[in-house]
Order: structure tokens, then C-alpha cells, then sequence
């Protein structure tokens, strides 16, 4: 018995070792590589750690040849609008199917499920054409269309906390006059703080990493966002594994950042506290 739970043991933590390696080995390819000169690149191995880590030529050249302010810029406008209509239609939507009943309810929701049970490939005809019958190819509000439209996320996130929310709040504020919509902005809007971080993150690493959308609809030079900005360091045949490796690592910076400040709200109580 004590044989079987030792080999187990064994394992048990060789897998998280394995784990463990599979995840950190390419961020520290990554790290050590950007450090390096190209004589370095060339005559080390991809593994080798530089001989110094405050080289730091190749993150300034990197920013000037992806073009990073730009491409920041435009990453932050299709970021900060999407989220402001993904979270105000979003929590608008979930508070009146939460909270009335209403003809074709189930209808409606059960039409959202089923949409995300349709191979998002399948739709890119139609969304193509649909973003271009519109004129907005070449344009940054294209792809925020196609993030508001085609993803559904925020929805079931909503939903999911307002059917959490006790109706007794609805009901003392409608008894001291208050209106459905200052019910929304003043009581369930604040609750949904932790759903509204939750979808905050998500889709900002979402759209963030996501590089297909903004290759289609966005091809001009000037439209250039962060993911896209990688491509520049490609070559017919090559890359520049170390300007590479240097831009990857300035684009990792405002996601660490983000998740540090906000990964709190997620696990965080929706209704703690709220009726006494």
C-alpha cells in the first residue's frame, strides 16, 4: 500500500514538473533571447543565457520598427470602445432577461446559446462581407463590430450574476420611487463589478492576442495593432528572432499589468453584504 502510494507520489509530481516546464520553458526562450546581441543569437544556443541582461538596444529598436505607438494606439481604441458597448449592452440586455418576464424570452436566450455552438470559421464569409457592405474595411470600427457582434461572452457572464442578485433590492428601491433605470445605474450596475472585471480581462487578452481579425480587416500600414506589429520582423524566408522576442516581451507588459490590478474582482462576491 505504502509502495503504490510513493510510486502515485512520483508520479503525481513528475507531471506538475513536466507541466511546470511545458509553460515556463518558451517565456524563458523568449527572456534570455531578447537580451542578446545578434552576433550572440548566432553563435549561442537558442538556450544560453546572454551575457548581460541590461542590453536593452534591442527593445528600442524593436519599438521603432513595429511602429508600438502606433500600434498601441489603435489597439486601445478598438479595445476601449468594444468594451463599452460589450458592457453596456451586455449588462443592459441580461438586466431585463433576468429580471421580466417578457414573450419570446426563452426564445431569445435559447437563440444566444445556440450561437455559440456555430464553428466561428463558418461565419467569416458573411461577416466579411457584412463589414464590407458597411465600408468599414480599413477601418478600426470593423473590427469592433465583429467583437461586439460575434462574441457573446459578456452575456452569460451577466446573466449568470444577476440571477444572483436578490429581487428584494429591485423591489425596496421601486418602493421609495425609484425608476427601472436608476434601479439599474444606481444599484445593479454597482453589484455587477466583479462580473464587469471578469469580462474586462477576458476580453482585453481576447482581443488583445488575437491576430486574424486585424490581419483581415485592417491590412494598411497605418491600422497596424500589437499583434500584427509581429509581422514585421518577418522576412520572405527569415526572422529577427531577437527584435522578435524583444517586441513579444513589450507587448506582455500591459496584460501583466492588467491581470495584476484586476484579478481580485474575479473570484470576488457579487452580493456580499447587500441585504441585511
Amino acid at each position: 500500500m505504502n509502495k503504490s502510494n510513493k510510486l502515485w507520489d512520483t508520479v503525481k509530481y513528475f507531471s506538475l514538473v513536466l507541466a511546470a516546464f511545458a509553460i515556463l520553458f518558451p517565456p524563458y526562450i523568449i527572456v534570455v533571447n531578447a537580451f542578446k546581441t545578434k552576433d550572440e543569437f548566432h553563435t549561442k544556443s537558442t538556450i544560453d543565457m546572454p551575457d548581460s541582461f541590461l542590453y536593452l538596444k534591442n527593445f528600442a529598436q524593436a519599438f521603432k520598427q513595429a511602429d508600438m505607438l502606433h500600434a498601441f494606439g489603435n489597439t486601445l481604441f478598438i479595445i476601449a470602445v468594444t468594451l463599452i458597448l460589450n458592457i453596456l449592452i451586455g449588462s443592459a440586455f441580461c438586466y431585463a432577461v433576468g429580471r421580466f418576464d417578457f414573450k419570446f424570452k426563452g426564445a431569445i436566450v435559447g437563440l444566444f446559446l445556440f450561437a455559440t455552438i456555430i464553428p466561428a470559421i463558418t461565419t467569416q464569409v458573411v461577416n466579411y462581407k457584412t463589414i464590407q457592405t458597411l465600408g468599414l474595411t480599413n477601418n478600426l470600427m470593423g473590427p469592433v463590430l465583429i467583437y461586439v457582434g460575434a462574441d457573446i461572452l459578456q452575456i452569460y457572464i451577466y446573466l449568470q450574476f444577476i440571477r444572483n442578485i436578490p429581487n428584494e433590492l429591485d423591489e425596496s428601491a421601486m418602493l421609495e420611487g425609484a425608476s427601472l433605470i436608476r434601479i439599474f445605474r444606481s444599484i445593479i450596475f454597482p453589484l455587477l463589478a466583479p462580473a464587469t472585471a471578469t469580462i474586462v480581462i477576458l476580453k482585453t487578452i481576447s482581443i488583445y492576442n488575437d491576430m486574424f481579425i486585424p490581419l483581415l480587416y485592417l491590412p494598411r500600414a497605418e491600422h497596424v495593432v500589437v499583434s500584427t506589429s509581429l509581422m514585421r520582423f518577418f522576412g520572405v524566408n527569415s526572422g529577427d528572432w531577437q527584435m522578435i522576442s524583444s517586441a513579444i516581451l513589450i507587448i506582455m507588459i500591459p496584460t501583466a499589468i492588467l491581470y495584476l490590478f484586476l484579478q481580485k474582482y474575479i473570484f470576488a462576491g457579487v452580493t456580499s453584504g447587500a441585504v441585511k
